[in-house]
């Protein structure tokens, strides 16, 4: 059922089964951001900050391909518009995982060995250069990424949720399990052993740096993936410069989940998602007015700090045992 949003104020169910369908979808596309950040940091030891500007490089190729060049429809026509849009999507996020490859080839790989400051820095420049070049390309307006669903919401119960939201959760869901299959592989056990020790894994004939690549080929689309869904209805209009400083938000999840937790990364991101938008719910007004506006945009970090005073390596992470 397709309807426009009633004038009345929401009930309580229906304000609570609100904020949860819409922290929900946010808490999904926090958990693609820190799973990418966490993949890249298992295998390489290092913490991408350039991941916010994979991110907006991602949801500007998806608005490119989508809107601009109106790919793969002006060589396949009569395609529905919803497939359309995924094979849009699609190329988009295999042209970032490409793009991530080449960025660990050019700028990381020649880094191994090397102080482990410098590599953070090289991550950080990479991602002011990223976001300065794609929003000289967007311009002064957000670039939509023509969605088939557009603004369109549903009843679901006593809430209602924007379809853009749900397809959010199901691709996350989707791409959850895809990541979860490929640790069972061959590749992914490769993965894994590389992570836990490099030098062992090499002994044992795998390839580290192609290991390397393949991390940052999958943080740089699952960035992709995250930074489409974080420039559509409701979150936004379209693709901005705003896009690159959102996945920035993602790092309490990293936090609070554990640095080195995959499964950490996935309740980081959901438990940060549904704190923001709860905060926003009903700590924004009434008795809680003086907190100000802006309170829900802090209380990731609030949680963050919380966790970390209990639990310094987050609630999934490994503790490491130091011995004087």
């Amino acid at each position: 059922m397709i309807f426009v949003l009633a004038q009345q104020a929401p009930t309580a169910l229906e304000k609570f089964t609100n904020a949860t369908y819409s922290g929900l979808a946010l808490g999904a596309i926090y958990a693609l951001l820190a799973l990418g950040l966490v993949l890249i940091y298992k295998a390489t030891q290092i913490l991408n900050f350039a991941h916010g500007g994979l991110a907006a490089l991602g949801a500007y190729f998806a608005a490119y391909f989508a809107v601009t060049l109106n790919f793969p429809g002006q060589y396949l026509s009569g395609l529905p518009v919803t497939i359309q849009w995924i094979l849009s999507a699609l190329t988009a996020v295999l042209v970032a995982a490409a793009f991530g490859w080449l960025v660990e080839r050019v700028t990381i790989r020649p880094m191994i060995g090397e102080p482990l400051f410098a590599v953070v820095m090289i991550t950080v420049a990479l991602d002011i250069i990223i976001r300065t070049i794609v929003a000289d390309y967007i311009g002064n307006d957000p670039r939509p990424l023509g969605t088939p669903w557009g603004s369109e919401v549903v009843e679901i119960g006593p809430g209602i949720i924007a379809k853009a939201e749900i397809a959010t959760i199901v691709v996350a869901v989707l791409c959850l399990v895809g990541i979860a299959w490929f640790f069972s592989t061959r590749i992914g056990v490769a993965m894994r052993a590389t992570a836990f020790d490099q030098e062992a894994a090499m002994a044992q004939g795998i390839s580290a740096g192609q290991i390397f690549s393949l991390a940052w080929m999958i943080g740089a689309g699952l960035a992709a993936i995250a930074g489409m869904f974080s420039s559509v209805f409701p979150r936004s209009v379209g693709v901005s410069s705003a896009t690159a400083f959102f996945a920035f938000r993602a790092l309490p999840a990293v936090v609070i989940g554990g640095l080195d937790s995959i499964a950490g990364a996935v309740a980081g991101g959901f438990i940060v998602g549904l704190a923001e938008v709860y905060a926003g719910a009903y700590l924004s007004g009434g008795f809680f007015s003086f907190l100000g506006t802006g309170f829900a945009g802090i209380m990731p970090y609030i949680v963050m700090l919380v966790v970390l005073l209990i639990r310094p390596y987050g609630l999934f992470g490994t503790e490491e045992i130091r011995r004087v």
